[in-house]
């Protein structure tokens, strides 16, 4: 039923692209200072996994996650273009990966911009108080159902 042709694209390997650190640099923090610590971590961590979600050939999301040996994984990067937000790229993202990696629960930490999406597509959220002085943080966990019989 999707009215688009998108797909997942592993995009480790190409951390230098511009476009792959644009889309990233949406997801963190508006320091821009930020970015190259992030990208250093996924060149160097091989438990982290890094996509990129092209929509008719054009990267428009990213999804940085962790994948634990008992299939839970926590996101820690999440971003869609700002032209092509609101029209279910992020929700097409976090299904795709669950059809991808099986996860058996998927939780991600975000602040209070983000929740209502992660609360729209079905997680459950907890605050976290005041991590930092004047910023709510909430965890958001989702536990994957077991594919129906027949799937």
């Amino acid at each position: 039923m999707k009215v688009v042709n998108t797909m997942l694209v592993n995009v480790k390997s190409r951390l230098n692209e511009n476009e792959v650190q644009e889309l990233l640099s949406y997801s963190v923090f508006s320091d821009p200072e930020a970015l190259q610590p992030v990208l250093e971590r996924y060149e160097n961590d091989t438990n982290l996994w890094l996509f990129g979600y092209e929509s008719e050939g054009i990267m428009v999301g990213i999804i940085g996650f962790e994948l634990s040996d008992n299939q839970e994984m926590t996101i820690t990067h999440l971003a869609v273009e700002p032209e092509s937000r609101g029209v279910g790229f992020g929700r097409g993202i976090i299904l795709e990966i669950i059809e991808d990696m099986h996860p058996i629960r998927i939780m991600a930490e975000t602040d209070e911009e983000s929740v209502q999406f992660y609360r729209n597509i079905g997680f459950v959220i907890r605050s976290l108080g005041e991590k930092y002085p004047g910023v709510e943080r909430f965890v958001c966990t989702y536990e994957v159902e077991e594919a129906e019989e027949g799937d």
